[in-house]
């Protein structure tokens, strides 16, 4: 090993230590969810789970020890006051109780663990039964390969982590920088800005895919002089960091949020007070692109794998979300016509969960193919592929890059009357928990094809520009496409770009292809 790749032995738990490369031998991950990645990790051939509950566990069992042990303190010191007839500390008699906060002093510190155990159990936030004991050494933070944690789990434990050199983990870690959506905008004005001063107007008009946007409470005055320039249009309020369509309702008049601005937008006079949460106010679109006199928006997942470089794989499948209800804006308070969202579009009163309100990306581009013409369709997902570069080059300098972190993007975006997309936001945890047997197809490919490109097996060669569904479509720059790549099922102008968003994909077809041209060529090839 070598001196730069050296980890001190105090660094390392035992089952850690000189495991030897990932392609010799089993792989060991964490999973933090309970859906359908964790039915792929599970079915991975040579991958297993580590035992154990995860860091926000141990901590949750440490305070429950604690307070025990705080709790038994207490009980010992009064039983000891009354016996010996101290009270208090004047010394008022035996009817009088030492302060809490004097009993946790004197039992022990407060970050030491009890070297006994309990016969009982406790019910964790997962409704399961865990013991109120930490689990054995061997399964301390830091003996896996892979881990696909929550983002709460990588705010509190990132910064204290080691990671060894095989280790992979979802989500780089101010990932929040292009999935809030405040900030998102904010990043993309910016390169927008600098697109212009360096490259001139024409070339900053390709920015031009995101809704006029204004931050609040920051930013509420600039916005209201822009909402009286344009009487009468609808806008619509969002929640900077929720998802699920939490939160979110439209307006078109001032006086519709004076309630929130009055609740919400005052400034700090009071210190004790919590900091206002922030919203976006956004232009809404009032001319959706519709079919079947409804409205939709496009789920799209990115995998970045490196941010400096900057490389991005695109997955060919998707789906379109449709409301269930037909599009109006005479009822602009009616969130079933207005939001696309599962969580928002399943509450419905006539939801149909067998027939669903979702569309494969292939059946979407058919439709529009056979609606508008080939070209039509084709400068539709060049759209969206100027999306994805685009908000991903606008916080490349700023994203904490680490080559053990990886990202798969949700990006949602909405098509206008005329064709033309908008990106609504990017989600750092795009919903993994299916709709039905049709989503469940599609998140288990996908999930899988993740696993695929990071492939911890080594059984690629690294020159892949296509794994499984995934096409690789920027490294470092543009990539182009193999002659005879194109497999769109319809029939498209040929394109130079790596990028088939609603392309046919027999992925598993795809990937015997692959694994095999790899193993002959390592074979071929001297070590």
């Amino acid at each position: 090993m070598s001196k730069s790749t050296r980890v001190p032995g105090y660094m390392q738990s035992k089952g850690a230590r000189n495991r030897g490369p990932l392609g010799d031998r089993e792989i060991r991950y964490k999973c933090s969810m309970q859906n359908t990645i964790l039915d792929v990790l599970r079915a991975r051939p040579g991958w297993q789970e580590v035992s154990g509950p995860n860091p926000p566990q141990q901590q949750q069992l440490q305070q429950q020890q604690q307070q025990e042990k705080k709790g038994s303190g207490e009980k010992s010191a009064t039983q000891n006051k009354d016996k010996s007839g101290v009270g208090n500390a004047a010394g008022t008699g035996s009817g009088s109780v030492a302060t809490g906060k004097s009993s946790s002093q004197n039992s022990a510190p407060s970050n030491q663990l009890p070297t006994t155990t309990s016969s009982r159990s406790s019910v964790g936030k997962t409704g399961g039964l865990m013991p109120p004991f930490l689990p054995p050494t061997r399964n301390v933070e830091g003996d896996w390969d892979f881990h696909w944690c929550d983002r709460e789990w990588l705010h509190a434990n990132y910064d204290t982590m080691f990671l060894q050199e095989h280790q992979k983990i979802l989500h780089f870690r101010n990932h929040y920088e292009l999935t809030r959506k405040n900030l998102m905008v904010k990043n993309l004005k910016r390169l927008r800005k600098q697109t212009e001063r360096e490259m001139g107007k024409k070339e900053a008009e390709s920015f031009d895919f995101y809704p006029t946007t204004y931050e609040l409470p920051s930013e509420y005055h600039i916005f209201v002089e822009e909402f009286k320039k344009n009487q009468g249009i609808i806008w619509i309020m969002k929640p900077a960091a929720k998802s699920q369509g939490r939160g979110i309702f439209l307006f078109r008049k001032l006086k519709d949020i004076t309630d929130w601005k009055k609740g919400e937008y005052q400034p700090l006079t009071d210190p004790n007070r919590e900091v206002p949460e922030t919203y976006v106010v956004q232009r809404y679109i009032e001319d959706p692109y519709l079919i079947g006199g409804r409205k939709f928006d496009i789920r799209v997942y990115v995998l970045v794998v490196s941010y400096n470089p900057l490389k991005v794989w695109l997955y060919r499948s998707g789906f379109a979300r449709f409301s269930n209800s037909r599009f109006s804006l005479d009822s602009i308070e009616d969130a079933y016509v207005h939001l696309t969202n599962v969580a928002v579009q399943k509450t419905a009163p006539d939801y149909d969960p067998d027939k669903g309100c979702k569309w494969a990306t292939q059946q979407l581009r058919s439709y529009l193919t056979a609606k508008h013409g080939s070209d039509a369709a084709r400068r539709v997902f060049q759209g969206i592929d100027n999306i994805i570069i685009k908000s991903l080059q606008s916080v490349q300098k700023i994203i904490i890059n680490d080559k053990h972190c990886f990202e798969m993007y949700g990006y949602d975006v909405l098509l206008d009357d005329k064709l033309k997309p908008w990106l609504i936001e990017i989600n750092a945890s795009p919903s993994l928990t299916a709709s039905g047997k049709d989503d469940y197809d599609l998140k288990h490919g996908v999930l899988n094809d993740v696993l695929n490109v990071l492939d911890l097996e080594n059984r690629l060669t690294g020159k892949e520009k296509r794994v499984g569904g995934f096409d690789l479509i920027w490294d470092d720059g543009a990539v182009t496409t193999d002659d005879g790549a194109m497999e769109c099922s319809v029939n498209s102008v040929s394109t130079t770009s790596n990028s088939f968003l609603g392309c046919h994909c027999d992925r598993k077809k795809h990937l015997r292809e692959i694994y095999t041209a790899a193993q002959a060529l390592k074979k071929s090839t001297p070590s």
